[in-house]
């Protein structure tokens, strides 16, 4: 992998990253010609013990331009500059103009509860310099390069002692909330473990102390063993659909083996969660015939340098669909209790992803 840092003129980062040399000579643009100055910060909710963040300026983002002003595009025309430089590079990510979580955070409010500098950090991931296609779409070489990516942000951005835990994820399609249609994720980095992961972590941790082993791999061999709702196997990465499921057509992608974060992947482990990956998403496209929308979410280690032999490297897709031409939304007991109520079986949206057939690539 390769990658090259520079600074836009409004002092945010950009690092470019490819499978091959990144040519020289590359002036990273900026959109806004001034510093951000965001300052976020927290707020305690008491009821519910967690952190709330506020970032009231994130009310002036880009929402859904029109082809022609996409932020996200290389920049044609220095006089109307985005967010990427032109030149021979594959996926780039710059920090988010309009973040939720920003490390120079400072002063927040004094209220009724508590509240605190949000001092975390968020980043654009750019897959393609391509508009009109989608993370689906993309070779298993290109697919590779981002699970490096992502792994080369996670342990930059988790070297900051302010950072305990950092989350890439995509969401697509403006049913999930996209502001953006280019492809693309983000990163949030938090100075804290936030409320999902810690009590899945919390959960790892109890199982791995009573078994010596690790849950989520355990639960994947169980999976592998049934067999009912398997998307994708080989000998090192799976794809299911939990037989817990709480979304219509959600599934797991994870490394079959412990895998505390993308930093631990071997060469072998990250082409076999590529080619996973792309199988799930091709199922969800082809059955579907249409851009299938979705919250793709990775879950790794803390950033705390501590080993985590509790806890697995894995994916969860949260798809919106209860059926072909049906929205899930979530309702009274999901919101209001938060018990999740399914009306179809995980083992009957497996068996309809188990029978749409994808090829991967030539040759794959």
């Amino acid at each position: 992998m390769h990658s090259k840092e520079l600074t836009k003129p409004d002092g945010r980062h950009l690092t470019l990253y490819s499978n091959r040399p990144i040519p020289e000579g590359m002036v990273a643009p900026s959109p806004f010609p001034d510093p951000m100055n965001a300052n976020p910060h927290l707020r305690w909710h008491p009821l519910r013990g967690e952190w709330v963040t506020y970032a009231g300026f994130r009310q002036n983002r880009t929402f859904l331009p029109p082809p022609e002003y996409n932020p996200l595009a290389v920049t044609k025309d220095p006089a109307n500059p985005t967010e990427l430089p032109q030149g021979d590079y594959e996926i780039a990510v710059f920090d988010n103009r309009f973040p939720s979580l920003a490390l120079e955070s400072h002063d927040p409010p004094h209220l009724t509860v508590p509240t605190a500098p949000a001092n975390g950090h968020c980043e654009v991931v750019v897959f393609t310099q391509d508009p009109t296609t989608a993370l689906v779409h993309l070779p298993l070489s290109r697919i590779e390069l981002l699970l490096q990516v992502w792994g080369d942000r996670t342990r930059r951005i988790g070297a900051n002692a302010q950072i305990e835990y950092v989350l890439p994820f995509e969401n697509r399609g403006a049913e999930v909330g996209v502001t953006l249609h280019h492809p693309h994720g983000q990163i949030y980095a938090y100075p804290f473990v936030p409320q999902v992961p810690a009590r899945m972590l919390a959960q790892e941790r109890e199982y791995f102390l009573q078994h010596g082993t690790n849950l989520l791999c355990d639960m994947a061999k169980n999976e592998a063993a049934d067999g009912r709702r398997v998307l994708f196997q080989d000998e090192h990465a799976i794809a299911f659909v939990p037989a817990c499921a709480r979304y219509p057509y959600e599934v797991w992608v994870m490394p079959t083996e412990p895998c505390q974060d993308f930093a631990s992947l071997s060469d072998v482990q990250r082409a076999s969660l590529a080619r996973c990956l792309k199988t799930v998403l091709l199922k969800y496209e082809t059955m579907w015939n249409r851009p299938f929308p979705y919250l793709m979410a990775w879950y790794q280690a803390p950033t705390d340098g501590a080993a985590h032999p509790e806890t697995q490297l894995h994916a969860q897709f949260y798809p919106p669909y209860r059926s072909r031409d049906r929205l899930k939304y979530l309702a009274g007991t999901e919101l209001g209790a938060g018990m999740f109520a399914m009306d179809v079986l995980p083992e009957n949206t497996a068996a309809e992803l188990q029978a749409v057939q994808v090829t991967l690539e030539e040759g794959a």
